[in-house]
């Protein structure tokens, strides 16, 4: 086998850092003579092109002039050109009169412009990955010491994002029918599924009809105080999205396989944890009894035959904490490239970190930075993303603890980028913390009357439940009631006419 010598490998690297970065200065030339001879040409380059993109700097400053007239439905050609760069002094930088003129010279045709510009936009564009590319071996060479190993690849992963989010070209207009027939596809779906569910299904009836289900695209905040069941209620969504896909696939044959999956990111609880979470629910056995191995040779048989049955359920648990942007993003992409996904979970977006090598200046801006790539990633992977939030502890000074938008912690970039808002309330949380105690009492019989009154309080709102949806971009806000059993964190739907909760 041959192999190379230190000193050959040197040699490589050396060969390669002489080479000369891309570059298309005829290219660049005649789109600037296209646009001197015929404003117009504009119309070809304007929805791509930057004065940046231009290897050489006098192209990308006589390109940002004739950028600048233009946007002003003024002319740009060599005379308005020549007027100004004489005006602000720089005339003789940019190449004087003579190369204004060599420019229109250079003209091959103004149909070309767009040709022109794409060509200059991808020389830009393998600049830039020189750059990078030359970064990421410096930090490999160790350039910068607080970067280990995962974290460079975190942030080469980031820095191509970034690269293809401002740089990529793949933007533009579609025409009206394609969008009709896009929306009447959305509407068929919803018209043959039963309760009218259009996206994938929550496994909760009332939140799939006030909803049609979570939609590809969308970031959904879904947030509560402490106590109040996010993570529950958020693993019962993912755990009924899964079965959704299995429903699926099974529609379509009794051998046919899922062909997607859901992604867990739990960065509180371990995946252990999570899974007996599931089970407990499934199972209707207490996790706490499970936990300290107070369970007969009855509910261990019960607690094994339902961890079979979900064994081949579409789920996937990542419990890496103070995951970062930049890898949560990576590990996505790659799920959906091997198994498919349908939806993205995290719990909870204030335990995530934002991409490796970015340093924002507060808090703030670190949670705007995290919500902005979250919905980012939800458009770019088409599937609906679930993000737990905290919420201020300004809820517990109000009379009535019900959660408003102003309450989500650094909530203006959560609001903001958020499709769906929605806010899980028990009011059987906050009475079960009044219970009378007799020492606040004067007498018995004061006492009795406040423990009455206290039960009486408790029974009216035993097992109740309120997801709110404060914000919803594209349907109606409201209230869905959900039955909530304590003993094993199991949200449910709420029979209303029966008064108590319909079984899975």
């Amino acid at each position: 086998m041959n192999t190379l010598s230190p000193q050959s490998s040197a040699g490589g690297l050396l060969g390669l850092s002489q080479r000369l970065p891309p570059t298309n200065v005829a290219a660049e030339q005649a789109l600037l003579g296209a646009l001197l001879a015929n404003n117009r040409a504009y119309e070809r380059v304007s929805d791509f092109l930057v004065p940046e993109h231009f290897a050489d700097p006098i192209h990308g400053r006589i390109f940002a002039a004739i950028q600048r007239r233009i946007e002003r439905q003024e002319l740009a050609d060599a005379i308005t050109l020549k007027a100004e760069f004489e005006h602000s002094g720089v005339l003789e930088e940019v190449g004087g009169t003579a190369y204004l003129a060599q420019l229109l010279t250079a003209m091959v045709g103004i149909i070309n412009a767009g040709e022109y510009g794409r060509a200059i936009h991808d020389a830009w564009l393998r600049r830039q990955m020189i750059d990078i590319g030359e970064n990421v071996v410096n930090n490999a060479f160790g350039a910068d010491p607080e970067l280990d190993g995962p974290k460079q690849l975190e942030a080469a992963e980031q820095s191509l994002f970034d690269l293809a989010a401002r740089g990529g070209n793949n933007g533009g207009f579609v025409t009206f029918e394609h969008a009709l027939t896009e929306a009447i596809k959305t509407a068929e779906k919803a018209y043959h599924m039963a309760g009218g569910v259009s996206g994938l299904s929550t496994g909760l009836r009332d939140l799939d009809a006030k909803t049609g289900g979570l939609h590809p695209s969308d970031l959904i905040i879904l947030a509560g105080r402490p106590g109040m069941g996010k993570t529950a209620i958020a693993t019962k969504i993912a755990f009924g999205c899964a079965q959704a896909i299995v429903a699926e696939a099974r529609a379509l044959g009794p051998d046919v396989m899922p062909k997607s999956t859901v992604a867990i990111f739990s960065l509180e609880m371990s995946s252990e944890q999570l899974a007996g979470r599931i089970l407990s629910e499934q199972a209707r056995i207490s996790g706490d009894r499970i936990r300290r191995g107070d369970i007969g040779q009855k509910d261990f048989d019960r607690f094994v035959q339902v961890s079979r049955e979900l064994a081949s359920l579409p789920l996937h648990i990542d419990d890496t904490p103070a995951i970062t942007m930049s890898a949560l993003r990576t590990r996505c992409r790659r799920l959906k490239r091997t198994k498919g996904l349908s939806m993205v979970m995290v719990d909870y977006l204030q335990l995530m970190r934002p991409a490796a090598g970015t340093r924002p200046e507060n808090r703030v801006l670190e949670i705007s930075m995290i919500t902005q790539g979250l919905k980012a990633l939800a458009k770019e992977l088409a599937v609906p993303v679930i993000a737990l939030s905290q919420l201020s502890r300004a809820v517990e000074s109000r009379e009535d603890k019900r959660p408003m938008l102003s309450d989500l912690r650094e909530s203006g970039s959560i609001e903001q980028d958020a499709d769906i808002v929605m806010f899980i309330y028990r009011e059987e949380y906050y009475i079960q913390q009044r219970a009378p105690k007799q020492i606040a009492f004067d007498n018995d019989e004061k006492f009795h009357a406040a423990v009455t009154k206290w039960q009486n309080d408790m029974e009216h709102v035993h097992n109740l439940a309120e997801l709110i949806i404060e914000k919803q971009r594209h349907g109606p806000t409201g209230v869905v009631e959900l039955f909530f059993e304590g003993e094993f964190t199991r949200f449910a739907d709420l029979d209303k006419h029966h008064g108590a909760h319909d079984a899975d």
